[in-house]
């Protein structure tokens, strides 16, 4: 008797013990992975619509605001966040650069074309001799600010500087136009004080501004363009995870694109069928 009362309580004891890891196992798969990820402005519509649409995958997309420029990367290189996304491939390779960091691109974004707007002109046309520009003051964004007021027939600048002109490099202007430099996210914020400013898309989105419509000079889209398309940035260390491979996925899908769309108002274009998923 006491011998089948054993056999009894084994067979409980081993049910027991399978239930229980078949509760540990369910319970594990639906672990919830936290990522923080930077990102500049208020503006942050797309990656809201990505966020709903990672929790599927429970995933847990935290969106940290920065305000200046530099802070995202030094907030990943110092592991505050996991991801940013925020900037173009020519602005981390010299943030790379300055900073002796290692932060590398896992997916492609956007590109959002550079703007010239003003407060008191309509056209580009309009300027006049000694006319005040405001453009961003750091490297990357102020080279590409006065390739495009070059674009625009306004300057000219040395050639052998290639993407990263400085004001000092102006080889030519003939209505004799003053360069101010400023933080990139104040150029919006300058209009009332300068005939017109350079301004990143993003930026002068937040400002109220719609791009394809607002800007008296837009950037042109071609291959020129490819060092300015946005990218999603992780530390090298951590390019091949998992979970982060999911959310550059779950961004570079149509759902995103029409997201875009909507509140870009055509201004910023998904990069991915263009320029490559990365």
């Amino acid at each position: 008797m006491k011998k089948k009362w054993f056999v009894l309580l084994s067979a409980l004891v081993v049910i027991l013990s399978l239930a229980g890891c078949s509760s540990k196992s369910s319970s594990s798969e639906k672990t919830v992975q936290k990522v923080k990820l930077g990102v500049i402005g208020a503006d942050t519509d797309v990656w809201d619509s990505v966020k709903k649409r990672l929790k599927k995958q429970n995933i847990d997309l935290e969106l940290v605001k920065f305000t200046d420029y530099n802070q995202p990367n030094a907030a990943l290189a110092e592991k505050s966040i996991d991801l940013n996304s925020f900037q173009h491939q020519f602005f981390l390779d010299n943030y790379n650069k300055e900073h002796k960091t290692n932060l590398v691109s896992i997916g492609n974004t956007v590109n959002a074309p550079l703007g010239i707007y003003s407060e008191k002109l309509k056209d580009i046309k309009d300027l006049k001799e000694g006319d005040e520009i405001a453009i961003p003051n750091d490297v990357t964004n102020g080279g590409r600010a006065l390739l495009l007021l070059q674009t625009a027939g306004l300057i000219k600048v040395d050639k052998s500087k290639g993407q990263t002109p400085t004001t000092s490099d102006i080889t030519q202007n003939k209505l004799n136009l003053k360069i101010t430099e400023l933080d990139a996210v104040q150029t919006a914020r300058a209009l009332s004080d300068v005939a017109a400013s350079v301004i990143n898309s993003g930026v002068a989105v937040d400002a109220g501004f719609i791009p394809s419509e607002d800007a008296i000079y837009l950037e042109p889209v071609d291959e020129s363009s490819r060092p300015y398309v946005n990218i999603i940035v992780a530390r090298k260390a951590d390019a091949k995870n998992k979970t982060y491979q999911k959310i550059v996925k779950a961004y570079q899908t149509d759902a995103t694109k029409k997201v875009i769309e909507e509140t870009s108002k055509g201004s910023s274009i998904p990069a991915w069928d263009t320029f490559g998923k990365k």
